[in-house]
């Protein structure tokens, strides 16, 4: 069966007990204006809204080391999942309500669930 996905945003992992403080430097760094913080399922965020023209980006609260890594958006995660393991990435684990894989180059990114298929580009569909 056919499933749709596409490049939904990009995160920008910081290691660091100031958040405020690293997306008030992405935010410039980028030009973005700094949005609103959130928490979800305790996790904190600041929300960074969209690059003209482009994806989503968020700044993120980690115990690990920073990163920057990509959100793929699916609306059927498993088949994406099994898509790119077949292109030679691997699954890591089920966090919440995505996956965390990893390319074979060693990056690592997440398949989240596709909430708006109808907004921004069309997604790729995949059989």
């Amino acid at each position: 069966m056919a499933h749709r996905s596409r490049l939904m945003g990009i995160v920008i992992d910081c290691e660091t007990g100031d958040l405020d403080a690293a997306a008030t430097f992405w935010g410039k760094a980028l030009g973005l204006p700094q949005g609103t913080p959130y928490t979800d399922e305790g996790s904190h965020y600041v929300d960074m809204g969209h690059v003209p023209g482009g994806p989503h980006v968020e700044v993120q609260q980690v115990t690990h080391p920073s990163r920057v890594h990509l959100d793929i958006e699916a609306d059927d995660q498993d088949a994406e999942a099994a898509r790119l393991e077949a292109l030679g990435a691997k699954r890591i684990a089920w966090v919440r309500r995505w996956w965390v894989m990893e390319a074979p180059t060693g990056q690592r990114f997440c398949i989240v669930k596709m909430k708006n298929p109808d907004v921004g580009p069309p997604p790729n569909v995949w059989k």
